[in-house]
């Protein structure tokens, strides 16, 4: 029998948070209690449109969905359409969902669950740590209640994609991340048996990159005809292409949506693919054994005049702090793009094409 791990996502949903939904969905040991929605890739309320429009294409409308705070907790709202598109999905379009947005705001619903089942939820964030922050300073058992934490975000020993130093989620509300950095070292000053939060930065998600061969096997492993529009758009002769439109949803999403999301990385970080950093802290999340980590002592920089936001590792302990954090130094990202096609894959065969 698979142990199921539940999870509560907190997303800014964006192209790999949406990937990061349809591989939970996808995924026999994750039970998705929850996703929470802030601003990041794209204002929140796009986020929670978006998010319950991935989870209706994934066949999971029976998820809940909360809207969160809208604006960072001091600084003003960045979001980043030039990566993730004008509605944050790229190129590709979903119908509007059809179920309504949960009566729960966000924070309220990650302290009720964690109250509710304590010792039993994950929670994972991939976006800003907004949310999280606000529900830390409100229930500061927040650590203890829950099974464990992961965050996508930061960079402990590689350069930042935002700034010079900083990682996009951390640069957003550095002010929220620096809170719950601490709240966790806090906690397990006090308690020791408290897990650190698993940190997954861009030293290891920049590791994690689909290509377009990639998506023509997931087309395949979802019994589809393989795509061609990523291929077309990065030149290959039509003339000569095999490949053809896939009438799959699930498929057709995804290739419109990181369509974009390579055009993005072709003109900015010099190749024809794509970062997914968000699925990445999921599958991770599952499985520990795809990443390896270090334990280290980590704070965030808020008032540096070309710093702030910087996630700042204490690697020779000068400090004197115990590690409130486990970085991921190393990933697996062989064994977790081929999860990532049969999961998603075999979700997508479960909706077939509809021209059939």
């Amino acid at each position: 029998m698979i142990e199921r791990t539940a999870i509560i996502l907190d997303v800014d949903t964006g192209i790999d948070d949406s990937l990061a939904l349809l591989y939970a969905a996808a995924s026999p040991d994750a039970e998705l209690v929850a996703a929470t929605c802030v601003s990041g890739n794209v204002e929140a309320r796009q986020v929670e449109a978006n998010t319950r429009a991935i989870l209706e294409l994934a066949g999971r409308p029976d998820v809940e969905v909360a809207l969160g705070r809208e604006v960072p907790l001091v600084r003003p709202l960045e979001t980043t359409p030039e990566t993730h598109g004008p509605q944050g999905l790229g190129h590709a379009e979903l119908p509007p969902p059809s179920r309504p947005p949960s009566g729960r705001h966000a924070v309220d619903l990650i302290i009720d669950e964690a109250r509710r089942r304590p010792g039993e939820v994950t929670l994972v964030t991939l976006g800003p740590l907004t949310n999280l922050a606000i529900a830390v300073l409100r229930e500061p058992g927040l650590p203890r209640l829950l099974r464990g934490y992961t965050l996508m975000g930061g960079a402990y020993g590689a350069s930042g994609n935002t700034t010079p130093t900083t990682e996009w989620n951390v640069h957003c509300d550095p002010e929220a991340a620096r809170i719950v950095f601490r709240a966790w070292a806090d906690a397990r000053e006090t308690d020791p048996s408290i897990p650190r939060p698993l940190a997954l930065g861009l030293d290891v998600t920049e590791q994690a990159r689909i290509l377009p061969d990639d998506v023509v096997r997931l087309a395949r492993r979802a019994g589809s005809t393989p795509d061609d529009s990523i291929a077309l758009s990065h030149g290959e002769d039509p003339m000569h292409a095999t490949r053809s439109v896939a009438s799959n949803p699930i498929v057709r999403y995804v290739a419109d949506a990181l369509r974009f999301y390579m055009e993005f990385h072709a003109r900015y970080d010099g190749f024809y693919g794509a970062f997914i950093h968000d699925p990445l802290a999921v599958a991770a999340t599952l499985d520990r054994s795809l990443v390896t980590t270090e334990a280290l002592y980590v704070d965030v920089e808020t008032r540096g005049e070309i710093t702030a936001g910087m996630t700042v590792a204490d690697r020779r302990h000068l400090t004197g702090r115990p590690p409130n954090l486990d970085v991921a130094v190393t990933a697996d990202v062989v064994t977790f793009m081929d999860r990532l096609i049969e999961r998603v894959g075999r979700l997508a065969a479960d909706h077939p094409d509809v021209s059939r």
